[in-house]
């Protein structure tokens, strides 16, 4: 598939949904990525789902497509945009309505687009999409069908067979193969959780050998519809991680995620992983977009939010305002100043407020000093 000419190749080098880039260009957090939520519909009622209970079986009628496309236009520094749901491509008519004709938007303007999609249905689906993505972002948390069957249906309330979960498994894993085939960077994600902390470099080979690109990893905060599932400690979080970088494939792209580690940390064991982490060939850690560089737009109401999976209620409407303007204005509230750090010599953005609230509810980041 051909890209735009100007366009840097995705790489531990260039990955434009940090927040730090644009940061450093600008002074401040600058609005330079936008996620839409387009569908409140999914094929799978998983357990750790942060937007389960928005999930529905009908939905609403969507806010003309222009009018996301004339805000997107007044986003000064806009450098990506990420699609999400539920499962965004459920319908084929939200694919060929919504989702191709703002990819496209993307490769006009010369901006990166991610996908986050469960890849579980029949690959013509995403066929439509693949000639205008760069990012097809998948959640991969399983070692066998299994799993899969276990935790992608905990929450369904009703008995789902095993051979029907077993089907969309192979499929997924067909998909996901025939996506990178196609020249889209496949990125699986994992999270470290009370099911897969001690999985991590099992559920790290099945990834190589489905032939992603990335394999990307999180840990897991119990919120929101997922809130009461077991929370782990941070030092189970470091031994997934450190088993993780043991067995890893060097070759692979690893992209570390909200990771409740800082180099401010009086805790020696915490610098000596994030440490580890700089050291390691084709490891990047990822500063959390979300109030940082990226809001997002709830498609059905235009409503605008710091983050799809936050108990943070709307912070503005597209129909109202411009979104550079919501994001100047979460940018000036007490709760965004509260996290709103920068370590240059850590090249760190600090915790987002899932992260302080569990684990640094005491611990003012603004007073805090890199310990390197």
């Amino acid at each position: 598939m051909t890209l735009q000419p100007l366009l840097t190749p995705l790489s531990p080098q260039n990955d434009p949904w940090d927040p730090l880039g644009s940061l450093e260009r600008f002074g401040r957090h600058a609005l330079t990525s936008v996620e839409f939520t387009v569908t409140n519909l999914c094929n799978m009622r998983c357990e750790h789902c942060a937007v389960g209970d928005t999930l529905t079986m009908r939905e609403a009628d969507k806010l003309p497509l222009e009018r996301m496309l004339s805000r997107l236009d007044e986003v000064e520094h806009l450098q990506t945009i990420s699609i999400t749901g539920g499962e965004p491509s459920y319908s084929e008519r939200t694919v060929r309505d919504y989702i191709v004709p703002l990819l496209k938007y993307a490769r006009s303007r010369g901006i990166r687009s991610q996908l986050n999609s469960n890849v579980t249905l029949d690959y013509s689906r995403y066929e439509l999409i693949a000639p205008y993505l760069d990012v097809m972002h998948i959640s991969f948390n399983y070692t066998s069908a299994d799993d899969f069957h276990e935790v992608g249906f905990a929450r369904s309330g009703h008995s789902v067979p095993r051979a029907a979960a077993v089907r969309m498994y192979e499929r997924m894993i067909d998909n996901a193969r025939r996506l990178s085939a196609a020249g889209v960077l496949v990125s699986a994600e994992s999270m470290i959780n009370f099911r897969t902390h001690r999985k991590m470099p099992e559920i790290h080979q099945l990834i190589r050998e489905m032939g992603c690109e990335r394999h990307e990893v999180h840990p897991m905060y119990p919120s929101a519809w997922a809130g009461d599932l077991p929370a782990l400690s941070k030092q189970q979080m470091r031994e997934a991680v450190t088993e993780l970088l043991d067995a890893r494939d060097p070759q692979l792209w690893m992209l570390f995620g909200t990771l409740p580690f800082y180099a401010c940390s009086s805790d020696p064991a915490d610098r000596e992983l994030l440490a580890r982490l700089g050291r390691e060939p084709r490891v990047t850690v990822r500063n959390d977009p979300d109030g940082r560089n990226r809001l997002n737009v709830n498609l059905f109401t235009g409503e605008v939010f710091v983050t799809d999976f936050s108990d943070i209620p709307a912070f503005g409407n597209v129909l109202d305002e411009r979104l550079d303007d919501v994001f100047s204005r979460w940018l000036d509230h007490p709760l965004s100043r509260s996290v709103n750090c920068h370590c240059p010599a850590a090249a760190c953005c600090g915790p987002n407020l899932l992260v302080k609230q569990m684990y640094y509810e005491e611990i003012d980041f603004m007073k805090q000093k890199a310990v390197l």
